[in-house]
């Protein structure tokens, strides 16, 4: 390896004497590391590729050096703003990123993403290191979690286990979806359950958000554009619909869509083909199509801001996902998910909430749904110092709650949630009453009203 990767040199060659350490000489520290580990040089080539990257690619590390890491990794990341380019040329640190990769058999793998500029002696950047977590296997499953989780969706609902029970069979058709559910419910995650599920498992599952970009990029993103479409369009760009070829395209908060592009998928849905910016002739498009919006498309096709033609294509097969607010039986089961989830990340050992903060969070009404609940336990957990979350370390907006909220959410709990909560504690009421944060007095009342005791 060239001088000028010293440092990394340093690192990858990196050996321990067998006779101290009961490991074989020239040992690589790197393949005992459990996240994949790989480097880059200024060119984008891959210089160095430890074993768990190996295992989560599926390319050995002889295939992979020298090789372009797009030409490895396959992920949207790539075509788009790519982490490790975006080191070399910032010179700062990249973390926290989640995203699909696709090994070599073109099965996607979700991963989080570390990375930062590799330098020489001189401080010179000449390209950049790229650690990747498995996410898929960030979050242990507990036995009483197994009947509670649907690909990774976690509910104890009745309405919600409904939509599992038909799910498969959304799946395996190759009808459009529609999603409707407020924002942060988990519409992604369904998406993506759908396109797991499906037969088009193993093709692409692209993702375009309608409401990210200003209409005539979004266009662009959508359809592709020819080199010379547009002022700046200096070579051809696939769009995501013929990134997702084979496989599904998922058309996020699809209520944002201009009027001048529902026409133009409208078309897309009816006829399966498309025209990119510039081209001279139609492209087919072998695709199946998912939807998902926050608003009220009935409300905006009676005010005229959505086609109504484009509402029934979209609207094929269509659900809604209740929000926090109406399965407040999930939060204990969301709240344990994120406690594992983000311990594991933060390397803590937060054991739970103080009966006090479990009271306030189960009283809370959760606009942001659970990615406000996932947010709360995040910082919660980086700020805990001892074993226990208390109510003094969540945010402002939980503390000080709607004194109306709080007095009806105070008063026993639907009989369904209750239930679950015994089950979940194998009938242990002390657990149980630690759960809703009131006393053992209180849940026996409960129970009680339930005939549960």
């Amino acid at each position: 390896m060239p001088s000028r990767y010293l440092n990394l040199d340093q690192l990858i060659n990196l050996s321990i004497d067998a006779s101290a350490s009961g490991l074989p000489p020239n040992h690589n520290l790197l393949d005992s590391v459990a996240d994949g580990i790989f480097a880059v040089d200024s060119d984008m080539r891959i210089i160095s590729f430890n074993h768990a990257v190996e295992k989560m690619t599926g390319y050995a590390r002889e295939e992979a050096i020298g090789k372009y890491c797009k030409d490895i990794f396959k992920s949207e990341m790539c075509r788009q703003e790519c982490s490790v380019q975006k080191t070399i040329h910032s010179g700062e640190s990249v973390s926290g990123k989640e995203l699909d990769i696709f090994n070599k058999h073109n099965q996607p793998l979700r991963v989080s993403i570390n990375a930062s500029p590799l330098r020489n002696e001189q401080g010179d950047i000449v390209g950049a290191v790229e650690t990747l977590r498995n996410l898929s296997r960030a979050v242990e499953r507990k036995p009483y979690q197994s009947k509670y989780v649907f690909e990774e969706i976690y509910s104890r609902n009745e309405g919600m286990h409904g939509l599992f029970d038909v799910m498969p069979d959304i799946a395996a058709s190759n009808a459009t979806v529609l999603i409707q559910g407020d924002s942060g419910s988990g519409k992604e995650l369904f998406a993506r359950a759908i396109h797991k599920l499906s037969p088009r498992s193993k093709g692409p599952l692209v993702i375009v958000n309608c409401g990210a970009l200003p209409e005539p990029l979004l266009e662009a993103e959508i359809f592709g554009a020819r080199r010379g479409a547009y002022t700046g369009a200096v070579e051809s760009r696939p769009g995501r619909l013929e990134m997702a070829e084979g496989g599904t395209l998922f058309l996020d908060e699809i209520g944002d869509l201009p009027l001048a592009l529902q026409v133009k998928l409208l078309r897309v849905l009816e006829n399966r083909e498309y025209q990119p910016l510039g081209a001279k002739s139609p492209m087919k498009a072998d695709v199946r199509f998912v939807a998902a919006t926050h608003r009220n498309l009935e409300k905006m096709v009676a005010d005229g801001s959505f086609r109504r033609d484009l509402y029934f294509r979209i609207n094929v097969i269509g659900f809604t996902i209740p929000s926090l607010s109406e399965r407040r039986e999930d939060i204990p089961l969301l709240l344990d998910m994120a406690l594992d989830r983000f311990n594991l990340e933060y390397a803590k050992s937060v054991r739970g909430f103080s009966p006090a903060a479990m009271r306030l969070l189960m009283e809370h009404e959760f606009p942001g749904n659970i990615r406000e609940l996932l947010n709360i336990v995040e910082q919660s957990i980086i700020f805990c110092r001892n074993g226990e979350i208390s109510a003094e370390l969540l945010p402002e907006s939980v503390r000080i709650a709607d004194p109306e909220s709080s007095r009806r959410r105070r008063g026993c709990p639907e009989e369904a949630a209750l239930r679950a909560a015994l089950d979940r504690f194998d009938g242990n009421r002390n657990r149980t009453a630690h759960e809703f944060g009131v006393d053992r007095t209180t849940l026996w009342r409960w129970m009680q009203k339930y005939e549960l005791c």
